[in-house]
């Protein structure tokens, strides 16, 4: 048992107070280090990638803002690296944005709602994944042309939900946080808005409908009586246009 893991919940939280006196919340406006080269910054990014399949990805970033900040997660994590903060370094998602999240099934093929992407994941301090999430919701609220003041109150609503959560999961215990589930059932429950329940209503439709005799023929073809999947740029072609905005 770590020394952490001993700790109160009022030594938890007087340790809380004490980093915010070493990084205030004022202190989070603070938008990093933003003199830098965006595109050697996305070349150093795809260096290790599968070569032919860069354009593919540069092309699809030119679509909108929202869609070129998807793909450079690094531009923003240099200019937080200068920026204050309070030194809880976690195994962070490191692309904590908008369209990252959605629903999967669980081994026991129960629908449930959480982050999905961890191709960027990486030691870091917990603000950037929330700054990060909050500043996809800005961008997705410009991008579908809602107003300034729209983009405001969701950001406001995320980072709300967000410490109002937190501040459960810090009173329960480490095997509750582990079996903690968001499912589907329980957004639908909680989600007043009637075209809001409809749209995750169609979305559950969906996802179950997707089983492996659904999916196969979109990642494969049968030829003379044998499945060949689909090359990588296929593939990949195929993952981009399912979760594009």
């Amino acid at each position: 048992m770590t020394e952490q893991s001993r700790q109160t919940l009022a030594e938890k939280f007087a340790a809380g107070r004490k980093l915010r006196k070493q990084t205030s919340r004022q202190s989070h406006k603070h938008i990093g280090n933003v003199d830098r080269d965006p595109i050697k910054l996305l070349e150093s990014s795809s260096a290790g990638r599968v070569q032919r399949l860069v354009p593919l990805r540069y092309g699809r970033m030119l679509a909108s803002p929202f869609a070129f900040y998807r793909g450079s997660a690094i531009i923003q994590a240099h200019d937080l690296a200068s920026t204050p903060h309070t030194g809880l370094v976690q195994q962070i998602c490191g692309d904590c944005h908008l369209m990252n999240f959605g629903g999967f099934a669980t081994p026991e093929r129960n629908l449930i709602f959480d982050i999905n992407d961890f191709d960027e994941t990486h030691p870091g301090p917990w603000e950037w994944d929330l700054k990060r999430l909050a500043a996809s919701l800005t961008l997705a609220a410009r991008h579908l042309d809602l107003p300034v003041s729209a983009a405001d109150d969701v950001v406001f609503t995320a980072v709300q939900s967000y410490q109002r959560n937190m501040g459960d999961y810090a009173q329960m215990g480490a095997l509750s946080l582990w079996y903690e589930r968001i499912t589907m059932e329980s957004l639908i429950s909680a989600t007043q808005d009637k075209v809001a329940k409809q749209t995750l209503g169609k979305s559950i439709a969906k996802a179950l409908s997707r089983t492996q005799g659904n999916l196969l023929p979109k990642m494969g073809d049968k030829i003379d009586g044998r499945w060949v999947m689909h090359d990588a740029a296929r593939a990949v072609s195929c993952s981009w246009s399912q979760h594009s905005v």
